[in-house]
């Protein structure tokens, strides 16, 4: 403000304030700033006295209206031939008194914080759900459990039930814990927030396994993106059926879809790897073979690339579900010459400085991150 007030004069209030984005109004108050305090604000005319406010409080803690309405306290004092003030005054007295509340108990639900969870690694951060299958007749569904490696995108643990149990979903995931070896304090297992994965039971057993649990905002679906998309990818198969004549059928579906997703389907989200080369720790070796085929198909035709030797997509190395935000870029600080007298002009592109997008983040403790949810 210091350096607007010296250089306002010379180029002019409305002009000095656009280039630093300060309403006129603010710089003359700081020019002229007022020391008188502020005049208190009259009392209307029709405002009860400080007896009469007094009197009507007293009839509100009566005890036969205690618990009455105000406007069952108006009607009833009107049918006694006294009028002491308006209902909207009685709420007014009320208020003021902090007497005023919802006598109902109302449900206040928390904040609740979209989840941020990092995986570097595989069987760091699992995503389960629960979708269902069409049965053979109308209102008849087969329920399929899907445990997904985020990391990697492998399918760690699936099963196909006739109905959602938390008894079932606990079995999975105890079973699928110990086929991968899961160490307690590594991982992350997260989920929406269904009635098998809020249970009791599966969060007993996460307790007893040392995996840290994380939930999904309520109705965000994009909180649980991943198992989202694995099922949208098992839904939109040429070979899936419009319905399962049994729940053998739909078993051996699921027995030919997986290992097909796992060891064949190369996902766009890995680098067009498979999720059993990023799983098993292969996903280097193969992105090394595909850079050497690239490099001899330039070498054979460089003419037809135009940016030089071709590379392949690189293997992930981080996979996040709600990433943090990056923090907006603060401009560096005005310079005092903002262009000279002679041109009357500010010269906004010398003083104000450009935004530095360019930022190091610091590596982040997977741990620490797991603690927090």
């Amino acid at each position: 403000m210091e350096t607007l007030t010296e250089i306002a004069p010379h180029l002019g209030v409305a002009r000095t304030c656009a280039a630093f984005g300060v309403p006129p109004a603010s710089y003359y108050r700081h020019r002229t700033p007022t020391t008188e305090p502020p005049r208190p604000r009259p009392s209307p005319p029709r405002t009860l006295a400080a007896p009469e406010r007094a009197l009507v409080l007293d009839v509100l803690h009566e005890p036969r209206f205690a618990d009455r309405a105000p406007a069952e306290v108006y009607a009833r004092l009107l049918d006694e031939h006294r009028y002491l003030c308006s209902e909207r005054t009685m709420y007014r007295i009320l208020a003021a008194n902090q007497e005023v509340r919802e006598r109902r108990d109302q449900l206040r639900h928390p904040p609740y914080t979209a989840p941020q969870l990092l995986a570097t690694e595989p069987n760091q951060l699992w995503s389960w759900d629960i979708t269902k299958l069409l049965g053979p007749a109308k209102w008849t569904y087969f329920y399929l459990y899907v445990i997904l490696d985020v990391f990697s995108r492998y399918v760690v643990g699936w099963m196909v039930a006739h109905r959602e149990s938390a008894t079932l979903a606990e079995k999975l995931i105890r079973e699928t814990c110990a086929r991968q070896g899961i160490v307690p304090g590594t991982l992350t297992l997260h989920a929406d927030r269904g009635p098998s994965m809020t249970s009791k039971p599966v969060a007993f057993l996460l307790a007893d396994l040392g995996i840290t649990k994380s939930h999904s905002r309520p109705y965000v679906s994009d909180d649980n993106p991943f198992s989202e998309a694995q099922f949208k990818t098992l839904k939109y198969r040429p070979e899936f059926p419009d319905r399962f004549g049994s729940i053998v059928d739909a078993r051996g579906f699921c027995q030919r879809f997986f290992p097909w997703y796992n060891t064949e389907h190369h996902h766009s989200g890995i680098g067009l790897l498979t999720p059993a080369d990023v799983h098993l720790g292969r996903a280097a070796t193969r992105v090394a073979a595909r850079a050497e085929i690239l490099a001899l198909a330039y070498s054979a035709h460089p003419e037809r690339f135009v940016r030089g030797v071709p590379q392949p997509a690189a293997a992930p190395s981080a996979v996040w579900i709600n990433p943090p935000k990056p923090l907006p870029a603060v401009p560096s600080e005005p310079s005092d010459r903002l262009g000279s007298p002679e041109s009357h002009e500010p010269n906004l592109g010398e003083g104000m400085g450009t935004p530095n997008n360019s930022t190091t983040t610091a590596p982040i403790n997977f741990s620490t991150l797991r603690s927090l949810h």
